[in-house]
């Protein structure tokens, strides 16, 4: 199973800024690699909704 990288940044006047990233080490796909992050990133940063914290959310295999 590939690993992913998972970035969340802000976007402020149209520019994004990395507010934080997540790491999964095996997911089946993209799709649940995001969803694993988002659930992940909430919680590390104690909010309900990663969309709180973040506006993007975007999601890079890693070799």
């Amino acid at each position: 199973m590939p690993n992913y990288r998972i970035d969340f940044a802000k976007e402020i006047l149209g520019v994004p800024f990395t507010v934080g990233s997540v790491a999964i080490a095996r997911a089946r796909d993209p799709e649940r690699a995001r969803r694993a992050a988002e659930i992940r990133f909430a919680r590390q940063h104690g909010v309900g909704d990663w969309r709180e914290r973040a506006d993007l959310a975007t999601v890079a295999e890693r070799l």
